[in-house]
């Protein structure tokens, strides 16, 4: 029985060392990987650092038969945690990455990872159940068989020549990746033309109503952007084309996350080309619908003009995400999505680009407090936000853009209907000139433009959504194409 206990202890050894020492190689992972637990974010990343710590602080006592009783109690609570973590997350619907292993082995919370920390506990539970005093045989007083030294080497080296082969696998998808890179680039000497594309790291605001379409599929069916809402699903776009090496090569990791999120989340592609290119090229995929654009109108619309590119988009219909260009930007933004709680009230996944990708959103937040005068000098309050949809702009008369927008402001003052939102603007400067602008919406002088400053803006013109509840709602659009996107003014053949 000393026998057994020691291999329970040398498995709990290599298990709680193999944790922990993954982790420390990749902290900043581990620091996302509690906060994905629900942490909060002040502690979320001294945690993150002080959990493989503890993990190979409770490996190391296994090795001591002194001590490997506490050591067992260490892990049982280390794996007790984890257990009612994974089991909470998957109550609510989410799969945050467990990073179980760190950067030697991660995969989102399921069934799979639970069962397999219930099997780590059982022998942690055993050496507990026996005791301090019956632990085994003592490492340390050189009575160990020499056949089982030579089978925990044996199982050290195998497990290392493991962990070296999956690293070179890891090197060479990274490698085949960049040919494919290369070969989209320069296939067959020709560089892929991409004069129109713009700059990837354009994006509507969050919060932006995603344009109605109607595309057919490769069947000649006509889907209309409607119909796909009515599953009362978020859905993650995947803009890709016929002639796309890389959305080829993402095509297997894409069948795989849908299968991993089909009950919780639509896939669909959108491409560009003929029905029979897209059939070669897509044909076997498990993902449908593939819709064909005629002229990339709605990739144009959105800015996803290169591929392949993701973009998340609520239930609601609104854009809940900024385009994610790339493969690796595309597994960051679906790691995200499957952390997230999209049962949540405000849904949105703040992936790196945009015009301000360091700029957290303040969506869900509640609107600043202040209390400015209006050009007859009423005070308006956050007050006045509350009971009504309202587009709160700031602007600037020195600024040209924002001159350029006037005309269609006083346009649109003209035509607005019950269901669109009120216009609140916040300005700078001299009442007169104000005045001069003949804008029938409230107009209020914010001095130094500190109130803006408190809703997140940057640049002018620019706005954000407030919903009745007084809640900001969208992103910061900046500049009149996005702005009037948020309030879906502009449409899609405009784009």
């Amino acid at each position: 029985m000393d026998g057994v206990l020691l291999a329970l202890r040398l498995a709990l050894f290599g298990i709680f060392g193999l944790a922990g020492i993954g982790k420390l190689l990749d902290l900043e992972g581990s620091k996302k990987a509690v906060k994905g637990f629900g942490v909060p974010e002040g502690l979320s990343g001294t945690l993150g650092v002080l959990l493989p710590v503890v993990e190979i602080a409770v490996a190391l006592g296994f090795l001591f038969v002194g001590i490997s009783w506490y050591s067992a109690i260490g892990g049982l609570v280390l794996l007790a945690g984890f257990i009612g973590g994974m089991a909470w997350q998957m109550a609510k619907g989410n799969a945050p990455d467990c990073h179980c292993f760190g950067q030697i082995h991660s995969e989102p919370v399921s069934a799979k990872s639970l069962i397999r920390n219930v099997a780590f506990a059982v022998p942690a539970i055993v050496l507990v159940v026996f005791g301090p005093n019956a632990q085994g045989i003592n490492l340390a007083a050189g009575v160990v068989d020499m056949q089982l030294i030579l089978g925990i080497i044996s199982i050290g080296l195998v497990v290392a020549v493991l962990l070296y082969l999956k690293r070179i696998s890891d090197q060479q998808a990274v490698i085949i990746r960049r040919i494919d890179l290369l070969e989209t680039i320069f296939r067959e000497g020709q560089p892929i033309e991409r004069s129109n594309a713009g700059n990837p790291e354009d994006a509507l605001p969050i919060g932006t109503p995603f344009p109605d379409f109607k595309l057919p599929n490769l069947g000649g069916r006509i889907f209309a952007f409607d119909h796909l809402l009515g599953e009362a699903k978020p859905i993650l776009f995947f803009f890709v084309g016929p002639n796309c090496v890389p959305c080829g090569v993402l095509l297997p990791e894409i069948e795989a996350w849908q299968a991993e999120l089909k009950d919780r989340v639509k896939f669909v592609f959108i491409s560009s080309g003929t029905a029979d290119e897209n059939i070669s090229k897509f044909g076997d995929t498990t993902v449908t619908p593939i819709l064909l654009q005629e002229k990339r109108e709605v990739a144009e619309f959105v800015n996803a003009r290169w591929t392949p590119t993701a973009l998340f988009v609520g239930a609601d219909g609104l854009i809940a995400s900024r385009p994610a260009v790339g493969d690796n930007a595309i597994r960051d933004l679906v790691e995200k999505i499957k952390a997230e709680n999209l049962t949540a009230e405000f849904v949105y996944i703040a992936n790196g680009n945009g015009p301000a990708p360091n700029v957290t959103p303040k969506i869900g937040e509640e609107a600043p407090e202040f209390t400015l005068d209006d050009l007859d000098g009423k005070k308006i309050s956050k007050r006045d936000l509350h009971g009504k949809k309202t587009l709160v702009t700031f602007w600037s008369t020195t600024c040209p853009h924002c001159a350029n927008m006037m005309e269609e402001l006083k346009a649109w003052e003209k035509v607005r209907t019950a269901s669109d939102p009120e216009l609140i603007v916040f300005s700078d400067g001299e009442v007169e000139v104000h005045r001069n602008l003949a804008l029938d919406s409230t107009l209020v002088l914010d001095a130094g433009y500190k109130t803006a400053e408190k809703f997140g803006m940057f640049g002018t013109p620019s706005a954000v959504l407030v919903n009745e509840d007084g809640k900001i709602v969208s992103e910061t659009a900046v500049g009149a194409p996005n702005i009037w996107a948020l309030i879906g003014k502009r449409k899609l053949n405009e784009s």
